[in-house]
């Protein structure tokens, strides 16, 4: 099930917002874990069973270790004992087996076969073919992060199973994010925080955020998926099909993101932002500090620093940095296009720490910084969505004129050249660079606003039913 459709808007939210006000509170996390589970299984029910497994290896990580720390502090010792080492390395080995099983063998099989093949052994005969569970990648490092922070103290334990239950697999957030930290949510799972005033903020993001993905992305989307698949676009057109993608990932995820955050208060939650204006960055610095926030900070809290961060000279951090991008590449999706993407990133990172203060970059006027790294970034989008490397050279031989280029199909150019996608991206650019973000525009709504997202909602409800392009593109995360 995925918020985009008439099934989530029309039916199981409408459900579960009427529940939340009638359960009683001690009864309402267990109801909430039972909605997001039938929400999280509806297409496969099996995958259900795999996050009840992280969820009761990770409770029960949880419970371990608040026993050992009140023996520890019972026995005022100092030290880290030996059963809290064990119980976090059990909660961390499970959750990364399950992620790299599910996520990368058939990644690691399919690159075997090709290594068999050009050392001319015997072909492998596999007999598995995993299926990647949606949100797997979100989910398990959520989950990951609760023991992690407990270990460090940084969070108290939960008690409750179906709280704890709760958070793991909290409908919101689970397939698409942002990646909630236990002590982000601690409280309010203990209390939710229910306002009339919050529930009115968290219809307008949640509206919005259906606007982005209806509205934006999946138009933008559709222009992008012919381009990517045309091998007689031209120049011009490559490249407004590569701004096409550009603005799809970012309305579609950021959208996604609204949607989440605007759910979230509706129940009694406040979850963190995940975007803050990326394509204003001016760097690629600037970029990932605004992009896709609660996993960036989850890297560099749990990876990044524990790497040993910029604190042992450049060469480590530099070391660190591409460490990191690989690996977030990694995480993205199981392909050497993601891990390209996440090292090119990495490199930049690098080269940007390495430069001097005074160059080039900085003497460039602000706008053009920012222009600059919007194409940066958007080049960098080519890897992420070409099928694979060799569809990613072949793109981009055609964005620089060095293939492709004859007499357009009359699909592709009805859809490049059409007032509707012209227009769509005009919006999308104004949004972009001079809108505010969703976050700013709802804290404080009027009458006009009210007006305004009820429109967008039922524009983009109505749109829902014309659209045959409407494409979840996190089943890869």
């Amino acid at each position: 099930m995925v918020f985009s459709s008439h099934l989530f808007l029309f039916y199981f939210l409408p459900l579960v917002l009427a529940v939340s006000l009638l359960a009683p509170r001690r009864v309402w996390l267990g109801v909430l874990a039972v909605f997001s589970y039938v929400f999280y299984g509806w297409a496969n029910p099996a995958f259900m069973l795999l996050m009840m497994l992280s969820t009761v290896i990770d409770y029960a990580c949880g419970r371990w270790l608040a026993r050992e720390g009140d023996r520890r502090r019972l026995h005022h010792i100092t030290h880290r004992t030996g059963q809290e080492k064990a119980a976090v390395w059990v909660s961390v080995a499970t959750n990364l087996s399950l992620l790299g099983f599910f996520k990368y063998f058939n990644f690691a099989a399919e690159n075997y076969r090709a290594l068999t093949t050009q050392l001319g052994w015997a072909q492998p005969d596999f007999f598995l073919e995993v299926t990647l569970p949606l949100g797997i990648s979100f989910y398990t490092f959520q989950s990951m992060s609760y023991t992690i922070d407990i270990y460090r103290g940084h969070a108290q334990p939960m008690k409750s199973f179906a709280g704890f239950a709760a958070y793991v697999s909290m409908f919101p957030q689970l397939v698409a994010g942002p990646i909630v930290r236990f002590q982000t949510v601690a409280r309010q799972l203990r209390r939710p925080d229910r306002t009339w005033s919050a529930f009115a903020r968290g219809v307008a993001c949640f509206s919005l955020g259906l606007g982005k993905k209806v509205l934006i992305a999946n138009p933008c989307g559709k222009v992008a998926d012919t381009m990517f698949g045309a091998a007689d676009a031209g120049v011009l057109e490559s490249w407004l099909g590569m701004f096409a993608y550009s603005f799809q990932i970012y309305f579609d995820f950021s959208g996604y993101s609204d949607m989440a955050i605007g759910l979230g208060l509706m129940l009694g939650f406040r979850f963190p932002i995940n975007f803050n204006s990326p394509y204003r960055a001016h760097s690629i610095t600037d970029f990932w500090q605004r992009w896709h926030i609660t996993l960036s900070t989850w890297l560099r809290d749990y990876l990044y620093i524990p790497l040993g961060g910029n604190r042992r000279g450049d060469l480590r951090t530099y070391a660190n940095l591409l460490t990191v991008m690989f690996l977030g590449g990694l995480w993205h999706g199981a392909s050497w296009n993601f891990v390209l993407w996440g090292t090119v990133h990495g490199l930049l990172l690098g080269a940007e720490r390495a430069a001097p203060r005074r160059s080039l970059w900085s003497g460039l006027p602000r706008f053009g910084q920012i222009a600059l790294t919007f194409t940066i970034v958007s080049l960098a989008w080519v890897l992420f969505r070409a099928p694979d490397l060799t569809g990613a050279l072949e793109f981009y031989a055609r964005l620089f004129g060095l293939s492709g280029g004859g007499e357009l199909s009359a699909l592709v150019a009805g859809l490049v050249w059409k007032p509707l996608f012209l227009v769509t991206m005009t919006v999308a650019a104004l949004l972009v660079w001079l809108g505010p973000t969703t976050m700013d525009w709802t804290r404080h709504l009027t009458a006009a606003k009210a007006a305004w997202v009820l429109a967008v909602f039922w524009f983009s409800a109505l749109m829902l039913g014309v659209q045959k392009f409407n494409p979840f593109i996190y089943f890869i995360f």
